[in-house]
């Protein structure tokens, strides 16, 4: 099991026992206004299954972590990313409102960084991000991310069409 460790986060590959939580994440209106509408639960349920197989670098589904402070071992979201080719990996991030604002997102995609660069054999990690989520982009290009482009009414969300913000990150990039 792939378990990551910074000054304040301890990160682990999603449990049976994280469903609550995981659930919370997805049924959360502010947390998800960028990512998806309402979900029902059974559509919910077979997402949160489809992460829970063990996953090691090249497995076809996420790599899906759960996120905790060390000191408190309070849950703040997942993260994690999954394979688009051999080399190439979609990098993924949700957090409570609690966690936002305080650097948790960063120091977590730095560990995802560092895992996937060098030891999961990535050389480019790519995001999608709903255009107008400035906070997701703001995380993404501190880590070092470049925005690459832009897919107009790429992705039909809130009842309307939607661009899609494209970033990139190379391994070779990558401090």
């Amino acid at each position: 099991m792939i378990e990551l460790t910074t000054d304040r986060l301890y990160c682990r590959q999603i449990q049976s026992t994280d469903w609550p939580f995981f659930l919370s994440l997805y049924e959360h209106t502010d947390i998800m206004r960028y990512v998806s509408d309402k979900r029902s639960h059974a559509d919910i349920h077979d997402a949160f299954d489809s992460r829970l197989p063990l996953w090691s670098p090249g497995s076809p589904h996420w790599l899906c972590l759960m996120v905790f402070d060390r000191a408190t071992q309070q849950p703040l979201g997942v993260t994690g990313y999954i394979h688009r080719e051999d080399d190439c990996a979609e990098v993924g991030f949700l957090f409570i409102p609690q966690a936002h604002g305080k650097g948790i997102g960063y120091e977590s995609l730095r560990a995802v960084c560092d895992y996937a660069f060098h030891d999961g054999g990535i050389r480019r990690m790519i995001a999608t991000v709903t255009a107008g989520n400035h906070a997701s982009k703001r995380l993404l290009e501190k880590t070092g991310f470049v925005q690459e482009g832009e897919l107009r009414e790429a992705f039909w969300l809130n009842g309307q069409w939607q661009n899609d913000w494209l970033f990139g990150l190379l391994r070779h990039e990558y401090r």
